[in-house]
């Protein structure tokens, strides 16, 4: 049985949409051909042409749900993790829970198809948005991101047609962190998610040592505002210059606001790379010293 994974990459950024994907499935071989009988058989016998077709078709997932998956489990395009008591630590929660045939009609419906794995990675991350509350902002200054799974080409194949939105929040840019609490609209109520969930760093951007950590683990700075990015001619990368530059006003302003002393203060710009852009990251971040 195999699983192809979807690109990691677009987890470690914190972005609304999320194009890079993979198509996943899972087969266990063909079906074991019918045995030959010297006898016919009694009408209470199964067919033996396709054992499955006895089974019933897998459950879809439920809403609300709770897993306890690692950073590698979260990056799988199909899961076999079960469900767990949401009173114990986990690390991942269902937010969505939806109809492929509701997302793509046809033939192009095949659950391991591109079309399929690009309507879902294109439809969870939006849901998200709804899920979490607030505005845009909060969600790329936080480290929470989805994740999506849809059945094995085995489970469809017994006419599972469903696919799963879950909701994960980084530890660091290699594990998961655990999840508590009431999640629904928690960036819309109050700010203190930020202490937990935020965008921090462990060195100022352009540092060696630099690295995006949630809040919650040891820090020394941390996301203060984001600056939008516009796409050059033909929606192309405007180029390291351009992109620099943006951040300069809007960065020196938003860290003088949180500044000691005004005239005296640090602050850091993170813009996108090519790479990032292309993954769907269209602006920069403005960093501070943790005070």
């Amino acid at each position: 049985m195999t699983a192809r994974r979807r690109v990691a990459g677009w987890l470690l950024f914190p972005m609304l949409l999320a194009s890079a994907c993979s198509p996943s499935g899972s087969s266990d071989g063909p079906a074991a051909a019918p045995t030959a009988s010297s006898s016919p058989p009694s009408s209470s016998a199964a067919p033996t042409s396709d054992p499955s077709a006895l089974e019933p078709p897998p459950k879809p997932p439920e809403v609300r749900a709770c897993y306890r998956l690692d950073f590698d489990q979260a990056l799988e395009a199909v899961t076999h993790v079960p469900a767990s008591s949401c009173e114990r630590p986990h690390t991942a929660r269902t937010y969505a829970v939806g109809r492929i045939g509701g997302l793509v009609d046809g033939a192009a419906g095949a659950v391991d198809s591109r079309p399929v794995q690009d309507a879902v990675a294109t439809e969870c991350p939006r849901r998200l948005a709804a899920f979490l509350g607030g505005p845009e902002q909060a969600i790329r200054l936080s480290m929470f991101r989805p994740v999506w799974f849809t059945p094995s080409l085995e489970q469809a194949d017994r006419g599972a047609d469903w696919y799963r939105c879950d909701v994960i929040a980084l530890a660091s840019e290699g594990s998961l962190a655990r999840l508590e609490g009431r999640l629904e609209g928690l960036l819309g109520r109050n700010p203190a998610w930020k202490a937990t969930y935020g965008l921090c760093a462990t060195a100022e951007p352009g540092n060696p040592r630099f690295e995006r950590v949630a809040c919650g683990s040891p820090h020394s700075w941390v996301a203060l505002s984001t600056v939008p990015i516009e796409p050059g001619q033909g929606g192309r990368y405007p180029g390291v210059d351009a992109v620099r530059n943006l951040g300069t006003t809007p960065c020196t302003d938003a860290a003088r606001q949180v500044a000691e002393d005004t005239l005296d203060f640090r602050w850091g710009y993170e813009w996108p790379t090519l790479e990032q852009w292309r993954q769907g990251r269209r602006y920069g971040v403005c960093w501070a010293p943790t005070p």
